[in-house]
């Protein structure tokens, strides 16, 4: 099982649109659609996600994956809900 790293530089910038971290770490938990992030930088490899909260709100995820002591740690970076047009068209592409 995959452990979250969070601490007040991503919490900030993760909170600030609304979510809590069980919200975030409910995406993960729920078998989201990862893709790389196609921003280039050359930081460490991030990954997108979207999935669905527990209120059936879809959410949009940048992350890293980070590795200490033998596990994989889930970094969220960033985290929104998505707007109505991203929505229609993440829909559109899953049927």
């Amino acid at each position: 099982m995959d452990c979250f790293d969070w601490d007040d530089g991503n919490w900030s910038k993760c909170g600030k649109h609304g979510l809590t971290q069980d919200e975030i770490e409910y995406v993960f938990q729920n078998r989201p659609m990862v893709s790389p992030d196609k921003t280039k930088r050359d930081e460490e490899l991030r990954y997108n996600a979207v999935g669905k909260n527990e209120k059936d709100k879809y959410v949009f995820i940048v992350f890293a994956l980070r590795y200490r002591d033998g596990h994989r740690y889930i970094r969220p970076i960033s985290a929104r809900y998505m707007h109505k047009k991203e929505v229609n068209h993440y829909e559109q592409r899953d049927t």
